[in-house]
């Protein structure tokens, strides 16, 4: 019999791969990001198979002792077209470690719980996927299975963060006045984002997803999980079915965009959430307005005026496609740990742990502590 101390292997075996050297990670520039002719066109290509490892080692809690427990997001998400989740295995001293599913949106996270007094809990996750590029012609409708009435309930309706009603719904009707079709008024709402939020550098994180706080404070000024929301919203307010994907950008930008890109092997602050909304013809469709506005501020050298080559390509891309370089964990909102007292989830996209009941600061991976890593797969 092994102590508790002995770390268990379970989950399933993958199949020996040889990862790409760290090198692999180096800014990509030959598509000419910076130049006047900035190039940024995802389309459907090669698939792509990747590793992510998260690591983690539950720092105590400052003056408090008692039992560990960590939930840590795994990838649930599955799109045939540009997303595949492969396995996950993991390594652990803790005394259960269980693969829980939310109810509501199947999002999959890995509850672990420590027996009382282990001095030092860890764990190590490794997780495959294959994914690509993706993009829709949207001058092209075709031939779409429409959404199930539960699919579309579910991507209509309120969140605790993202109401519909209210200053959401007031802001989606002025947007989108005028527009007849679906696809008229998502790109409207799209547009309204991009020329009306900024990216603000001071945000932690990813910023919290309270939309309905965001438009009150008249300052629309956040990160990925702020403004894709916000889009989201106005689209569900809009009556058009849309979702936030929750994930971390795993490789650089194959089209030389740094900001748009992981440009190191170790991701622990490459969370990204993205965005998708259901339009009819064209099933879903990939956007991410708030990327638009992290080229601005960030793509070297930075503070790009709107009519920088490299933001208008960008803006021009982001409404139908995205760059295949990043995982999806969830569609998920509103998500509660099992076994925890503490409140729910806006969103479950950084590993989370409790130490006496008291919560670590997820967007703190130093002092939490955890660690993730991401690699290509040779195929």
């Amino acid at each position: 019999m092994t102590s508790r101390r002995d770390f268990l292997k379970c989950g399933a075996a993958l199949a020996a791969a040889t990862a790409l050297p760290a090198h692999a990670f180096a800014q990509a520039g030959t598509a000419g990001a910076g130049s006047a002719g900035a190039i940024f066109a995802p389309s459907p290509g090669k698939w792509r198979q990747f590793e992510v490892v998260t690591a983690l080692r539950v720092a105590p809690a400052e003056g408090k002792a008692g039992p560990a427990q960590a939930w840590v997001p795994l990838p649930s998400y599955s799109a045939a077209d540009w997303f595949k989740p492969g396995e996950n295995r993991w390594s652990t001293n803790a005394a259960s470690a269980t693969v829980v599913t939310d109810p509501h949106y199947g999002s999959q996270m890995l509850h672990l719980v420590w027996a009382p007094g282990e001095a030092a809990p860890a764990v190590e996750i490794t997780s495959t996927f294959a994914t690509r590029d993706r993009a829709t012609d949207l001058t092209k409708p075709g031939s779409v299975a429409a959404l199930s009435a539960q699919e579309r309930a579910l991507f209509l309706k309120a969140t605790d963060l993202i109401p519909t009603d209210g200053i959401v719904k007031a802001t989606a009707d002025r947007i989108t006045a005028g527009k007849t079709s679906d696809l008229e008024k998502s790109r409207a709402i799209y547009e309204w984002v991009v020329e009306n939020t900024y990216r603000n550098a001071a945000t932690r994180g990813c910023g919290s997803g309270d939309i309905a706080a965001l438009l009150t404070s008249g300052n629309l000024g956040g990160k990925c999980a702020d403004l894709n929301a916000l889009f989201v919203g106005l689209n569900r307010a809009a009556g058009i079915p849309a979702r936030d994907l929750y994930g971390i950008r795993v490789a650089p930008s194959a089209f030389g965009y740094k900001s748009l890109g992981a440009n190191s092997p170790t991701i622990s602050k490459a969370q990204h959430c993205r965005a998708e909304v259901w339009l009819d013809g064209f099933g879903w469709v990939a956007t991410d307005p708030a990327d638009v506005r992290k080229v601005v501020l960030e793509e070297p050298p930075g503070k790009n005026a709107m009519d920088d080559a490299k933001v208008v390509a960008a803006r021009t891309a982001l409404f139908g496609a995205w760059e295949g370089n990043w995982l999806a964990y969830n569609d998920g909102h509103d998500i509660a740990l099992p076994g925890s007292s503490g409140p729910k989830l806006g969103f479950l996209m950084y590993p989370q742990a409790e130490v006496a009941s008291l919560r670590h600061d997820c967007l703190d991976p130093d002092a939490f502590t955890y660690t993730i890593k991401a690699s290509e797969i040779a195929v």
